[in-house]
């Protein structure tokens, strides 16, 4: 008689002989992730290595490199049978990433590594056949993924240690090959005499041009809407001829927001990760992102996700300025994609490949020109060529449910000989800086027990309720509402403006002129 084969609780070790090697990693889905559990197994059949789990081409590409990278170091596996499940099974796993954690749950398995941490340990980083570790992206999302489901450990690139840095609160390994991991897991293996692999291919950083508000000639009315604009957080439309100042104003709104704060630059930094842009070697940038994307530019490029982890415009903005120049030349599919993020502040993305969501809380900045030959305004000093009809649809072109997400629409006229003579004298942009940070601290006092920190979040309800204001106060904008020249929208939005004019004019709350002044900037209107 056979004897029945020898049962174990689950949970006990593995019986004599045979091990199963265990590892973790984090399969990223955007800037959140899943944390996934890789197990190695050696078993009877032929020789090779099967990856299963739903793994994507580079994953199952891995195997191949973790062939050689072994072979390399002395520790061949051509005569074994190795399967490898990444659970959970229902995830996709993408990118090169898990290369490291395979290695480490086959090297388990092998029992090359003594260890029995590894089950509890994040593991990312790229496998190159000579078994150096190259850095990958995504590793800011990926550790915090990771902290969020109670890991506290991780082993990550050493080209990657600077980026990997950024958040203290992490126990990071930085390894520069397989080799050097096997000898920190209690295994004994030689440390090929290679360089490390510290460079990546990063994109090609692209340098905003920014200026200074002391370069403005004249347009009082401009840098008064400006400021506003900054103080707190509202979006901005611009009409005027060319040359009138508009692309300048917007790029010296950079120069007088306030400095993230670490929460916001880590936001900013994790985003960044996920392209590959990081370097981290100077620390988080607390300047706040600004984007200017060429009127040619898709809807994908704007919103992103193609492939999963493609980052588009609106999240590489986020948390900062998105810069729309010459906005009726964008497409209307470019335009009209706007509008969601603009409310909810993120972006949902739903493509064959699955969904995803990602952070867009940004400002936009519009620029316009009256009509398509640009001269069509009052005192342009020129004679417009474009029919009434032309204007009109070059007007349309910005649709008015995106206008109504707008919270100032200013009109800029061409700047005079007089304002030129007169130059010299004008604010610089750390002056205006100052004002712009004393009304951002009164918003966080105020806001201090809300889930919103800028009067451009702030409910309509809550401030109307927090000032208690009176109906003398809100008789501009009830006549308005009534009469059709803004919508609700457009009420809650004047209101946030006219909060954003107390703050500046250091005023405990928005009063009847506050009031006009706001409905004033928002509908050009007195």
């Amino acid at each position: 008689m056979t004897e029945a084969p020898e049962m174990r609780e689950p949970g006990t070790a593995e019986p004599k002989g045979h091990i199963i090697g265990r590892a973790c990693a984090v399969a990223l889905w955007g800037l959140s992730g899943k944390i996934v559990s890789i197990e190695a197994s050696i078993s009877a059949g032929l020789p090779g290595i099967d990856i299963v789990g739903l793994p994507d081409t580079s994953v199952s590409e891995s195997r191949k490199r973790l062939r050689a990278a072994l072979a390399f170091l002395g520790a061949p596996v051509a005569t074994q049978h190795l399967t490898i499940n990444l659970t959970p099974g229902t995830v996709p796993k993408i990118g090169t990433g898990f290369d490291l954690g395979i290695a480490v749950a086959v090297l388990k398995a092998l029992d090359l590594i003594s260890s029995e941490d590894t089950g509890s340990i994040i593991h990312c980083g790229e496998i190159g056949l000579d078994g150096r570790i190259r850095p990958v992206t995504g590793i800011l999302p990926a550790l915090h993924t990771g902290m969020q489901a109670g890991f506290d450990r991780f082993v990550v690139p050493i080209g990657n240690a600077s980026e990997a840095s950024l958040l203290g609160r992490a126990r990071t390994l930085p390894v520069a090959s397989l080799a050097e991991l096997v000898n920190a897991y209690g295994g004994s293996m030689a440390v090929p005499p290679l360089p490390a692999v510290i460079d990546m291919d990063r994109p090609v950083p692209v340098t905003p041009e920014l200026h200074d508000l002391a370069e403005v000639q004249g347009q009082a009315e401009g840098r008064f809407g400006l400021e506003v604009a900054a103080a707190g957080g509202h979006n901005l439309l611009m009409r005027g001829t060319p040359g009138a100042g508009k692309t300048l104003l917007a790029q010296c709104l950079p120069g007088i927001l306030p400095a993230l704060n670490d929460d916001e630059a880590v936001e900013v930094a994790t985003v960044r990760s996920l392209r590959g842009e990081l370097d981290g070697s100077e620390g988080l940038d607390h300047r706040p992102p600004f984007e200017a994307p060429h009127h040619r530019s898709t809807a994908s490029a704007l919103i992103g996700g193609r492939r999963p982890g493609t980052v588009g415009i609106l999240s590489r903005a986020h948390r900062g300025v998105l810069f729309i120049d010459e906005a009726p030349e964008f497409s209307r599919d470019v335009l009209e994609a706007l509008r969601q993020p603009m409310e909810s502040r993120r972006v949902h993305i739903h493509r064959a490949w699955g969904s995803m969501v990602l952070p867009a809380a940004f400002q936009l900045i519009m620029a316009a020109n009256p009509c398509p030959c640009g001269v069509g305004m009052a005192g342009a000093g020129a004679d417009c060529r474009c029919t009434p009809l032309d204007k009109r649809r070059y007007r349309n072109r910005l649709s008015g449910p995106l206008l109504d997400r707008v919270d100032l629409q200013l009109e800029l006229f061409p700047v005079s000989p007089a304002d030129i003579r007169l130059g010299g004298g004008q604010e610089t942009s750390a002056v205006v800086a100052a004002r712009v940070l004393e009304a951002r601290r009164r918003q966080t006092e105020r806001f201090a027990d809300c889930s919103w920190h800028l009067n451009a979040e702030a409910p309509g309800t809550w401030l109307r309720d927090h000032f208690g204001l009176s109906p003398a106060a809100l008789t501009d904008l009830d006549r308005a509402l009534d009469t059709g020249r803004i919508t609700m929208r457009g009420y809650d939005r004047v209101l946030r403006v006219a909060t954003t004019l107390a703050d500046l004019d250091g005023k405990p709350g928005p009063d009847h002129d506050a009031m006009r002044m706001a409905l004033a900037l928002r509908t050009q209107e007195s």
